[in-house]
C-alpha cells in the first residue's frame, strides 16, 4: 500500500526564454514563459521535496546575477523568482519549516532544479538528497552548462552529501524512482501512487512542455546530444502512464500549471504564492 498521502506543485519561479530550450529545433524566436516547479510530497512517513528550484542569490544579488545569468553568455538569461516562491516561504504557508523535509530528491542537477539547496541547509534542512551517480559524474565533468557548480556547495564551500542512487528504486512504498536520460545524463521522474485517485507521474525535465508528450519531440537542451535518448524516455514516460493510469504531469508547461488544484490526493487547498 502506498505512504503517499498527498501533493503540492510549488511555483518557485518563471522563465522567459526561446521556446527551442524546451522543444528541440521547434518554436525558433518564439518566446515562452515557463513555471520553475518544485513539488512537496507527504507521505505517511515524513516529507519528499522533488526538486527545490533556483538559488534566490543569483538572481537578486547584482554581482552574482552578472556572473552566472550574464545574457552574453548564458542565452536564457535569469529567472523571476519573487520573495514569496522561496521554498522556504512555501514551507511556512502550509505550516512546516525546513526541517519537517525529510528527503529531497533531485531529478537533476540544472540550476533551476538544484540551486535551493543552499537555503534550505541554511534554514535547519537536514534532509537527504537523493541524486543519481549519472548526473554526478556528469557534473563533475564541467560539460553540462545549465549546471552551476556552487549550487552543489553549501555555505562553507563544502559539497552536499548526496545519497548517490544508481537506476531506478522506491523511495517510500507508492514512490518509485524513473529514470529517463537524455535532458541530462541521470534525469529522473517520479511516479507518486495516491490514497484515492490516480497516481501522478512526474515528468520533471524529461517533458517540458504538453507539446514534447503529444508529439514525443525531446527538450531543446540535451546532454551531449542524444536526442534519440531523450524520446525514449518519453516513451516510456507514456507507457508508464498508461499502464499505470498516472497523470503524465510536464514539468515548464504553464497553462498545464495554471489548471492544476493547489494540492493532490487531500481536500486541503492553500492559496498559491505565484
Amino acid at each position: 500500500m502506498t505512504q503517499a498521502l498527498r501533493i503540492w506543485p510549488l511555483l518557485t519561479a518563471t522563465h522567459r526564454y526561446d521556446k527551442t530550450i524546451s522543444t528541440f529545433n521547434r518554436g525558433h524566436g518564439q518566446t515562452i514563459e515557463a513555471p520553475i516547479l518544485a513539488y512537496l510530497i507527504e507521505t505517511k512517513h515524513g516529507r519528499i521535496l522533488y526538486d527545490v528550484g533556483c538559488d534566490h542569490a543569483k538572481i537578486q544579488t547584482p554581482a552574482l546575477r552578472e556572473r552566472h545569468y550574464d545574457p552574453a553568455s548564458f542565452e536564457m538569461g535569469a529567472p523571476d523568482m519573487r520573495e514569496e516562491q522561496r521554498i522556504p516561504h512555501h514551507l511556512a504557508r502550509l505550516g512546516l519549516s525546513a526541517s519537517d523535509v525529510d528527503v529531497i530528491f533531485i531529478g537533476h542537477l540544472h540550476f533551476d532544479h538544484a540551486g535551493g539547496l543552499k537555503e534550505l541547509k541554511r534554514c535547519g534542512c537536514g534532509a537527504e538528497i537523493h541524486l543519481q551517480r549519472d548526473e554526478w559524474n556528469a557534473a563533475c565533468s564541467g560539460l553540462d552548462g545549465a549546471v552551476f557548480e556552487d549550487d552543489l556547495l553549501d555555505d562553507e564551500g563544502k559539497a552536499f552529501q548526496f545519497c548517490l542512487q544508481h537506476g531506478e528504486y522506491s523511495v517510500l512504498p507508492g514512490v518509485q524512482a524513473v529514470a529517463t536520460p537524455g535532458h541530462t545524463a541521470g534525469h529522473m521522474s517520479m511516479l507518486i501512487e495516491l490514497p484515492t485517485g490516480a497516481p501522478v507521474l512526474l515528468a520533471g525535465d524529461a517533458a517540458d512542455l504538453q507539446e514534447n508528450i503529444d508529439d514525443e519531440v525531446a527538450p531543446g537542451t540535451l546532454w551531449q546530444g542524444r536526442e534519440q535518448q531523450a524520446i525514449e524516455s518519453i516513451r516510456k514516460l507514456k507507457a508508464l502512464a498508461m499502464e499505470s493510469g498516472a497523470q503524465l504531469w510536464p514539468n515548464h508547461d504553464m497553462a498545464f500549471y495554471r489548471g492544476l488544484p493547489d494540492c493532490i490526493g487531500s481536500n486541503r487547498t492553500p492559496g498559491r504564492s505565484g
